[in-house]
């Protein structure tokens, strides 16, 4: 049986803490994860968590480099479920939105795109102007999801970790991938 494939992306944006956690939880499962982070999220991992570039990159199967623009995801015959970027920045929806990519990480989401398959993005900025909107558009009108990670409070999350598991747990949802870390409703 061949393996299935996931494509975590993480980008500039504030969150790097998605993209972490999707690697965590995904860590124990039968799926292998390809992981592409770029340049600007290095910086704000800085800012944002303790761990280190190579302990991040130690969650994954797969380590893709950001400028390696002739990897295997930037291929539609290398079969993925799909690719979810946790979180997005508006610089990598640009890209993704245009079709024009200049990276691993914009190929890989434009590629994923064209071979219809999942792309989801966790697309972090507020407020949001009509440029980033109009990107947003442009995307879900070429298949991918527009999923900001947007806590739920129903859930009563008592941690920071409640809300960021309830977030990525309901875009593993969409990959038809349970792991029994969402608080469903009337639950």
């Amino acid at each position: 049986m061949k393996k299935q494939r996931l494509v975590i992306g993480i980008s500039g944006a504030s969150g790097i803490q998605y993209g972490i956690r999707l690697l965590e939880l995904l860590q124990p499962t039968t799926i292998e994860t390809h992981l592409i982070i770029s340049k600007a999220a290095q910086q704000v991992r800085h800012y944002e968590t303790d761990m280190s570039a190579n302990a991040i990159t130690q969650l994954a199967d797969v380590n893709i480099a950001f400028d390696d623009i002739s990897c295997c995801l930037a291929s539609g015959s290398y079969k993925t479920l799909g690719m979810i970027i946790a979180p997005c920045s508006m610089h990598s929806l640009a890209e993704i939105a245009s079709g024009v990519t200049s990276n691993a990480l914009t190929r890989a989401a434009d590629v994923v795109l064209k071979e219809r398959r999942r792309l989801v993005l966790m697309v972090r900025e507020s407020p949001l102007h009509l440029g980033h909107l109009e990107n947003m558009q442009k995307v879900t009108q070429m298949g991918g999801i527009i999923a900001p990670p947007v806590p739920a409070f129903y859930t009563k999350p008592q941690t920071i970790e409640d809300i960021i598991n309830h977030s990525v747990g309901r875009v593993l949802d969409l990959f038809d991938i349970e792991l029994d870390i969402v608080k469903r409703w009337h639950d």
